[in-house]
């Protein structure tokens, strides 16, 4: 793939001037190539007999989740494949849960089955990643998936984690040989990019809310990935000249009140409260941390749309080996 670098869209956020500092990793522009990939593969399984099917179960109505799955789905569409959403109300016991996930799991005509995250209180994430079909597993969460992706052959690697990497190899930032330091520890996003980034030889830390010595730390990173969801946690005192900043966080902040303290010089964080309502921020200071970044990843439009786009790939590969499988299965006469 090309470099991912867009100059032009840092104006909106906050940088002036746009020949010194970092080059921005524009996941919106990369996601946009790899639809276009994923839907000519999903017309070629169509052409076989029917497009390619995600369904998403939605627990609840957390106003975030909502806006999660509708872009989903909208964007499943948008790349040739057919998309679902299974809503169970707000307070729904665990066993509904479960036995819904059972139920696309058998179901021939789902390719792809997802389960919208987070879930309320009261469900046990991880009963539900040991439920889902591994076939089916389009998120790469349940435990033969991450057993697999730590061994270094992947059925389906996690959607945020492969689109951290897709964004990197597309801004020409070198992994091989390099220290990498990934701020958070969450099984569908710090554990599995350390891991990737394992594989690609580089040399990583992991750390958490137990970290000694943190900033300093991160300030020996050629590639810093944030994931600890507190917005603009990490600013220039976290960043080797030159770094890789890629920022996974997704914060909204719809009260000016309670701004981050190392936030509260941003105009264009004041400016989009006032005017929208709220503002999107990612776990990095991007305004401060830019002149110092050799690349570095905007919220929105960095992470975001190509985690969407990784999730249509993985469900095109699901819906390939579903027919795989079945066909093995067709000719297989000890199945007949």
């Amino acid at each position: 793939m090309t470099p991912c670098v867009r100059p032009e869209a840092l104006v909106s956020f906050g940088v002036t001037d746009i020949s010194a500092g970092a080059r921005l990793l524009d996941g919106a522009l990369l996601a946009q190539k790899l639809r276009e990939e994923t839907r000519r593969l999903a017309e070629r399984l169509s052409a076989q007999g029917r497009a390619p099917h995600l369904r998403v179960i939605l627990l609840g109505n957390d106003p975030a989740s909502e806006n999660y799955v509708a872009s989903k789905t909208k964007a499943a569409r948008q790349a040739g494949c057919t998309a679902e959403t299974v809503r169970l109300a707000a307070g729904s016991p665990p066993a509904l849960l479960l036995a819904e996930v059972e139920r696309g799991n058998r179901d021939e005509g789902v390719d792809g089955l997802l389960v919208q995250l987070p879930l309320e209180a009261g469900h046990d994430p991880r009963n539900v990643f040991d439920a889902i079909d591994p076939w089916k597993d389009v998120d790469g969460i349940h435990p033969e998936n991450v057993g697999r992706l730590h061994q270094g052959r992947p059925r389906f690697v996690p959607c945020t984690p492969a689109a951290i990497l897709a964004l990197l190899d597309a801004g020409g930032v070198p992994v091989e040989g390099r220290r990498a330091v990934v701020l958070g520890r969450s099984d569908i996003v710090g554990k599995p990019v350390a891991a990737l980034l394992t594989a690609r030889d580089a040399t990583v830390t992991l750390c958490h809310s137990k970290t000694q010595r943190l900033a300093e730390i991160c300030a020996e990173a050629e590639i810093l990935i944030a994931a600890i969801g507190r917005p603009g946690f990490v600013g220039p005192e976290h960043v080797r000249p030159g770094a890789a900043v890629v920022d996974v966080g997704i914060n909204r902040i719809s009260n000016a009140e309670k701004v981050p303290p190392r936030l509260l010089a941003s105009e264009r964080i004041r400016r989009a409260i006032e005017e929208r309502g709220s503002a999107l921020v990612g776990d990095v200071d991007f305004e401060a941390v830019f002149p110092v970044a050799g690349w570095i990843s905007p919220v929105p439009g960095g992470v975001g749309p190509l985690t969407v786009a990784m999730l249509l790939k993985n469900t095109v590969e699901a819906a390939r080996l579903h027919r795989e499988r079945r066909a093995d299965e067709e000719m297989d006469p000890l199945t007949l």
